[in-house]
């Protein structure tokens, strides 16, 4: 033993001699615990490398430690935990590192279960899972209002995410007949729900009463002869409303399509109509991969995290913490969650496949507006909610001054990025293709509250974003700012709105400013609505206290918020359901759909109207189809070109 120390010893001298130079140790898929941790004799385990790093730095205080992850593999059976001990530490990853919530699956041979459809027969292979509980945990309910929890197992092949076997297949969706009291009536055979009725734990998946909020419910009975199904209690978030789409899942009678999985959880198996021939993986871990705690200036660098039932990496509290050039996907939760501290980093990552959101942010203090200074930079986040679809953003920003910059956000069920808190920043972000699949939302949401204030939405592009389903009862447009249920005092400037729906709505808040912006093609360009003197005047009579108590939660009247929001420190005793204090100012609005869409009696007598202009064509505004100039009398420029993504140092190139 005492050899084998000093070996060690001896080994970090000779990798970081000299004060102020980092430590390296190294960590392989085929390394082992016992060696020295060089290049040449890596270690097995983060842990090991951790741990030893942790007894370097107390002898050596001030000098910064690397853990190399080697490539290959790392299979993650628990939480790799840092904590203050770790301080200064970065991991960085090789080419082809990949960090693994997963198993690897082999033994396939074709599956003769009876239950499969007639169409599956000879298409659908089956592997064992004994031996591994954790690939056979339950389902759980999820959505809408619920608790974010871990994934279900899920099958990967080549690092895909596939489908649990479900009807209607792909992206269609049922529609509810009737629905009252915990059931509903379904438009499907009676043959069909008779193999349902016997199967062994189905579930259903749905938009039940809202176009905004999505859950998955598990079916406690089916009855084919009146064509019922019957869930199990709450019943939803607001129970089941006629005509509102669903689907069926977790059934091997409907395991019918190439894709599909099914997990076996008494015969401890898993059937799939395998996709092609490429790796196969069950995901098992459901805690965060990465978890840091209370840790300043730890860096994680270069690294794929994949495959996993929980988030990628969770930072609590500390300083300074930087996750840069990483992958994540086929998460079953979120990416990254970064929870208080401060001036955290998020840069130059890519997050896809995720069952939740992408980034989700919060930190600074509310009561005093501290803020956290947490950063997203650089990130480009897409097809994220693919279990939970609605109110899992792509980036998620909460407290007091954080920012999202020069992202790319793009292709999701909802939100591309979600809101609340005090004097954020998102600017230089491209966003297009979110809000696909949901009604009454926006691409970038803040909602009901008069404190949360301070916001600036600056040189934003927002494209290709607009209503996906058909006005039914509801409201189903889609917005590209959404500010919602009286949100008030946030500052959208020098944003080009391009083809972009219900493009900026002020929903009925006050001291909101709409400036320099460009329009093309929005329908309509701008919405304003005084909501709360008409049918939302149920938050100021008192019949609903909500708003209320987010007023009392903060010291709105004194400072810092007196000296900060002005207009705030008298609200109520200055009509406050009246939608005060905005302005519309120096935009310029392109395209036949109506420039401003006023509603409650507003007009520019009641809303600041200065220095706008409106034409029919682009041709007519100079319009630089390289999209760098915009030639209007009086329009503040917009620099188009350093919006989106960027080249730095984790990304060279841009796709």
């Amino acid at each position: 033993m005492k050899t084998l120390l000093n070996t060690l010893a001896a080994t970090l001298t000779l990798v970081g001699a000299g004060a102020g130079h980092a430590h390296e140790l190294f960590v392989s898929p085929d390394g082992n615990d016992a060696h020295s941790g060089s290049r040449f004799h890596p270690l097995a385990t983060l842990e090991i490398a951790r741990d030893r790093l942790r007894s370097e730095s107390l002898s050596r205080p001030g000098v910064r430690h690397t853990v190399i992850v080697r490539a290959g593999d790392h299979v993650r059976t628990q939480t790799l935990d840092l904590d203050a001990r770790d301080s200064g530490l970065t991991f960085r990853g090789e080419s082809g590192a990949r960090i693994l919530g997963a198993r690897r699956l082999t033994g396939w041979i074709p599956s003769r279960d009876p239950r499969l459809p007639e169409t599956a027969r000879g298409q659908v292979h089956e592997v064992s899972l004994a031996g591994l509980p954790e690939a056979m945990k339950p389902l759980q309910r999820r959505g809408f209002g619920v608790a974010p929890a871990p994934a279900p197992p899920e099958l990967f092949v080549s690092g895909r995410p596939q489908t649990l076997a479900r009807w209607p297949n792909g992206d269609s969706w049922s529609r509810l007949a009737s629905a009252a009291d915990g059931r509903f009536v379904v438009s499907v055979d009676a043959a069909r729900l008779a193999r349902w009725a016997t199967a062994a734990e189905p579930w259903v998946h749905g938009y039940w009463t809202y176009d905004w909020a999505d859950s998955h419910e598990r079916v406690r009975a089916i009855d084919p002869a009146s064509q019922t199904l019957v869930t199990e209690a709450p019943h939803g978030v607001y129970g089941y409303k006629t005509g509102q789409r669903f689907y069926a899942l977790n059934l091997v009678e409907e395991l019918d399509a190439r894709g599909e999985y099914w997990i076996d959880r008494k015969a401890a198996k898993l059937l799939a109509w395998l996709p092609d021939s490429g790796e196969t993986l069950v995901s098992t871990l459901e805690t965060p991969l990465v978890q840091v705690r209370g840790a300043s200036d730890v860096r994680i660098e270069r690294l794929a995290f994949a495959a996993s039932r929980g988030d990628g990496i969770r930072v609590e509290g500390g300083e300074r913490v930087t996750i840069a050039g990483c992958t994540f996907r086929g998460l079953g939760q979120s990416g990254i969650v970064i929870e208080g501290g401060r001036e955290h980093r998020v840069v130059g990552c890519d997050l896809f496949d995720l069952g939740e959101s992408g980034v989700m942010v919060s930190g600074g203090d509310r009561k005093t507006l501290e803020p956290a200074g947490h950063t997203v930079e650089n990130c480009d986040i897409h097809h994220h909610g693919r279990l939970c679809r609605t109110y899992r953003p792509a980036i998620g920003i909460q407290g007091v001054g954080n920012r999202a910059l020069h992202n790319r956000l793009h292709d999701a069920p909802h939100n591309a990025i979600l809101m609340g808190g005090n004097d954020h920043v998102v600017e230089f972000n491209e966003i297009f293709r979110v809000c696909t699949q949901t009604g009454d939302a926006g691409a970038v949401y803040m909602g009901r509250d008069l404190t949360m204030r301070g916001t600036v939405l600056r040189h934003n592009h927002f494209h290709d974003i607009g209503p996906t389903l058909q006005s039914k009862e509801g409201f189903v447009d889609v917005m590209a700012i959404y500010l919602d249920d009286c949100f008030c005092g946030t500052e959208i400037v020098g944003n080009v709105f391009e083809r972009a729906g219900r493009a900026a709505m002020i929903g009925g808040g006050r001291d909101n400013t709409l400036r320099g912006n460009l329009f093309i093609d929005c329908h309509p360009a701008i919405h304003v609505d005084a909501r709360g003197t008409g049918w939302a005047n149920f938050w100021f009579n008192g019949k609903d206290p909500f708003l209320m108590q987010g007023l009392q939660a903060v010291p709105y009247d004194r400072p810092p918020y007196a000296t900060r929001y002005p207009h705030l420190a008298t609200v109520l005793e200055d009509e406050p359901a009246k939608a005060k204090y905005n302005r519309i100012e120096h935009n310029v609005i392109v395209g036949r759909g109506k420039p401003i869409d006023w509603l409650d009696g507003l007009n520019e007598t009641t809303v600041t109207v200065t220095g706008n202009t409106v034409v029919t064509e682009g041709a007519a505004v100079g319009l630089d189809p390289r999209r760098r100039t915009v030639r209007v009398a009086g329009f503040p420029p917009i620099p188009f070109s350093k919006i989106g993504l960027r080249p730095d140092v984790h990304r060279k190139g841009l796709r």
